[in-house]
């Protein structure tokens, strides 16, 4: 037996049977679960040895490619065991909620028809039907709407949706929703519950109290923040601007300021003026990730002194009202540091907001309290329903095409689509989006007059939608519902960098599976039986 045990190595599957017993005084380990005792061993027999594993399982500085590749041992770490345990407890815990609030789980086709939702589907050719493709839901929420219509008033399930979008560290081509529809309830109805729903979730796993949800309006996120997933926990705010820079001399405000669609900020940093040239240069390389041309800055040191007391090549550009509008509406100090961005609306708020951002949780934001370490929930409403799309020259729907208008914004929908409120909310925590739905369009003729605001024609929108629209003709009742990321949850409770650290089995970022090498060249036989051929002729084929 000790021969055996002497030939042991890392990763072993052994058994071992003996008599459990405590430690003698003095030989304690603390620092393992099973410090205090110990086995007499009278058995030992290797059920199955291990080859020398790639990694020790103990390793903190592994790169994610040797973790993906070598996925299933670093599924054994204690790192992931935690995070998976963890999900599996969320998951029972929304189970439980739904359950005792008489929710029943129905599932919805992973094979469907391809319907426009914002982002690439994943095709699936039919075999049977030559040329006809199925598609991989990015949502349930075609049938989910079916399920309410047909009577099953209090719908959900935890399923899988794909979209094929360009990835980043909180998404992934296959994630998982906890999808959720109900009838007969309004938007306030449905917040509540379902906020009780995520109160109870980090009550029951973290032993988290959330507290109380603020209620933001969409227009008043971005005008305060430039997102509408605002991370409330960093004490920055972004300062209007774009009224007082019309008329200066410097275009590069001017000309935002006086152009549709354009808007001129400031972001005011306490204490920033110790920041290096080198700092700002770096926070200049970064806002032009987001399409910026560059970071306009101005050095506070004494606020008294006004013109005198500010450095920065803009300064000299700026009248003196614009000067005293900045350092009145920032709240300036002296040793501030204000950031100005202005371009297009769209392009300010991406790059001030992530700048406001990526200070806010960077260290020096940290040292001058700048950011506060708390879970920060927040609902987001009033979303417009329609946004422009200067591309294509039409307006899309900003959720989906059947989110319901808030009461009276129907007759707008044609006239003037951007005056339209949708009936859509979303659940924001520490500056990510965990859930989103809306009340839906259970009325035909209002779908049609949504259909017409995003120039989808009859012929169009019955080939496409026509199974729901149908549907919607049978006496459909009032529904609405939402749907949360549960990678994304598990993620923010773990303390996780990344999704993929929640997922047993995750893509990369470049959408492939390191474990499995997918995806992966196929038979040219299989392609055959499909009726598909390959026309890039560089394209590898196996067989």
């Amino acid at each position: 037996m000790f021969k055996a045990a002497e030939g042991l190595r890392n990763e072993f599957c052994i058994q071992v049977k003996g008599l459990v017993r405590a430690r003698p005084d003095g030989t304690t380990n603390d620092s393992l679960k099973s410090g205090k005792i110990e086995v007499l061993c009278h058995e030992l027999n290797v059920l199955n040895p291990s080859v020398t594993p790639p990694f020790q399982l103990d390793d903190e500085n592994l790169s994610e490619t040797t973790r993906l590749t070598h996925r299933v041992l670093d599924l054994r770490r204690p790192y992931m065991q935690r995070n998976l345990m963890l999900r599996y407890r969320v998951a029972m815990e929304v189970r439980k909620f739904l359950d005792g609030n008489g929710f029943i789980d129905i599932e919805t086709p992973m094979l469907t028809k391809s319907t426009p939702e914002g982002a690439r589907d994943y095709l699936v050719p039919s075999r049977v039907h030559d040329g006809q493709f199925f598609a991989l839901p990015q949502s349930p929420q075609l049938f989910k709407q079916l399920l309410m219509v047909a009577g099953y008033d209090r719908y959900y399930q935890i399923t899988k949706c794909f979209r094929d979008e360009d990835l980043r560290a909180d998404r992934q081509p296959e994630f998982t929703q906890i999808d959720i529809e109900t009838s007969f309830l309004g938007e306030q109805d449905i917040r509540d519950m379902f906020q009780g729903m995520i109160s109870s979730v980090f009550k029951n796993v973290l032993d988290v109290d959330l507290g109380e949800f603020p209620v933001m309006p969409y227009a008043q996120a971005m005008h305060r923040f430039g997102s509408d997933k605002p991370d409330l926990r960093v004490k920055l705010e972004l300062t209007e601007l774009t009224d007082v820079m019309a008329d200066v001399d410097f275009k590069v405000f001017s000309a935002p300021a006086t152009m549709a669609g354009g808007r001129v900020v400031a972001l005011r940093i306490p204490g920033g003026g110790e920041m290096s040239r080198g700092e700002i240069d770096g926070y200049t390389e970064f806002v032009k990730i987001y399409g910026a041309k560059g970071l306009a800055w101005i050095k506070v040191n004494e606020v008294a002194k006004g013109r005198d007391g500010l450095q920065s090549p803009i300064v000299k550009n700026l009248h003196d009202k614009a000067i005293t509008e900045i350092l009145g509406r920032t709240g300036a100090q002296d040793g501030d540091l204000i950031f100005f961005g202005a371009d297009k609306a769209r392009v300010v708020n991406d790059a001030i907001g992530s700048l406001r951002i990526k200070i806010g949780h960077s260290e020096f934001g940290k040292k001058r309290q700048l950011f506060e370490d708390r879970w920060a929930p927040l609902w987001v409403v009033d979303f417009p329903m329609f946004e422009f799309d200067e591309e294509a020259q039409r307006y899309t729907a900003v959720h989906h095409p059947f989110t319901a208008p808030k009461d009276g914004h129907e007759d707008w929908m044609v006239s003037a689509p951007e005056k339209c409120i949708a009936k859509g909310y979303d659940m924001v925590l520490n500056g990510w989006e965990i859930g989103g739905g809306s009340v839906r369009i259970h009325r035909a003729d209002v779908q049609q007059k949504v259909f017409d605001a995003l120039k989808i024609t009859p012929e169009e929108a019955q080939l496409k939608f026509g199974f729901l629209l149908d549907a919607l003709q049978y006496g459909a009742p009032p529904h609405g519902g939402l749907a949360f990321g549960l990678d994304r949850i598990v993620t923010l409770m773990t303390g996780a960098e990344s999704i993929r650290d929640v997922i047993a089995f995750p893509k990369t970022q470049r959408a492939q599976c390191l474990l499995t090498q997918a995806p992966s060249p196929v038979d040219e036989k299989q392609l055959r039986e499909l009726h598909i051929r390959l026309r890039n002729p560089d394209a590898v084929q196996v067989g």
